[in-house]
C-alpha cells in the first residue's frame, strides 16, 4: 500500500482537504487528550490543531505533502508503531484500517501506546445505499473484501461506541463516496485518481460511459431527486470510539 500511495498520492492533497464538520467531530470523539497519534495519517488531514499530535505514515508521497506547520511525522506502519507502551493520551486513524496488512497487529499495537481513547473512523461494508456501486458493482465486492466487520475491531480493542458520521452534501474532503450529491465529479479522472477502490477494481470505462449516458439525459437526476435535497447523507462511513 505505500507503493500504491507513492504512485496515486502525488496530488493526493488536493482533493482530499479536510471537512470542518468531520474534523469538529473527530475531536470532540478524541475527548481532553493533549497528546496524539495519528496512525495512518495520509498528508494530515483531520489532525488537530489544539493537540501535540505526532502522525505515522508508510509513504513518503503522502509524508511530503504534509502542510506546513504540521507535526512531527514518522515513516512507519501500523503494525509495528516505534513508540513505548501508552505513550499518548489517545489515537486516531482516520479511513486507514482497509490499507494495513495486519489489522490485528494494527489494532493491538494502536491500543498498546495509548491511554485513552482510539477514534477510528472506517466504513462499514454491512451498509446498502450507495449509488455509486450502481455503476460500479465491483465496489460492493471490494468493500466486503478490504473493510474490516467491527466485530474485528472489537475483538482487538474492547467495548466499543459507534455511531454514523454523516457525510455533507458538500464535503471537501473526496473519499469514495463523499461525491453523493455531485455525481458529475466522478467523471473527472483527478477526482478518481485520489480514491484507492477505483484503482483496485481496474476498468471503470463501461461504468462511468453508463454514468455519463444518466447525467446527460437526465435519468440519474429522476432516480435520485430525493438526494437532491439533503444537506448530508448517511453513506456508511463510521465513527468508532474505543476507551
Amino acid at each position: 500500500m505505500p507503493a500504491l500511495y507513492d504512485t496515486i498520492g502525488q496530488s493526493y492533497a488536493h482533493h482530499r482537504q479536510p471537512d470542518p464538520r468531520i474534523a469538529e467531530t473527530i475531536r470532540q470523539a478524541l475527548g481532553p487528550a493533549t497528546s496524539v497519534v495519528n496512525v495512518g495519517a495520509g498528508a494530515g488531514s483531520y489532525e488537530p490543531n489544539d493537540r501535540r499530535v505526532i502522525a505515522v505514515e508508510p509513504s513518503a508521497a503522502m509524508i511530503q505533502q504534509r502542510p506546513v506547520g504540521a507535526g512531527l511525522v514518522v515513516q512507519a506502519r501500523a503494525e509495528a508503531l516505534p513508540f513505548r507502551d501508552r505513550s499518548f493520551d489517545a489515537a486516531m486513524a482516520i479511513l486507514t484500517l482497509h490499507h494495513w496488512t495486519d489489522l490485528k497487529s494494527g489494532l493491538l499495537e494502536l491500543r498498546r501506546v495509548t491511554r485513552g481513547a482510539v477514534a477510528i473512523v472506517t466504513f462499514d461494508a454491512a451498509f446498502r445505499g450507495n449509488w455509486l456501486t450502481h455503476y460500479f458493482p465491483a465496489l460492493t465486492a471490494l468493500d466486503e473484501r478490504v473493510m474490516p466487520p467491527l466485530s474485528a475491531l472489537e475483538a482487538a480493542l474492547g467495548a466499543l461506541q459507534v455511531s454514523a458520521l454523516p457525510v455533507p452534501h458538500d464535503c471537501a474532503d473526496g473519499f469514495l463516496y463523499a461525491y453523493w450529491r455531485r455525481p458529475e465529479a466522478y467523471l473527472d479522472p483527478a477526482v478518481r485518481a485520489g480514491m484507492s477502490a477505483f484503482w483496485a477494481i481496474g476498468d471503470l470505462s463501461e461504468g462511468l460511459a453508463r454514468l455519463g449516458a444518466d447525467l446527460e439525459s437526465g435519468a440519474w437526476q429522476a432516480r435520485h431527486a430525493d438526494l437532491l435535497a439533503r444537506e448530508e447523507s448517511d453513506l456508511g462511513y463510521r465513527l468508532i470510539i474505543a476507551r
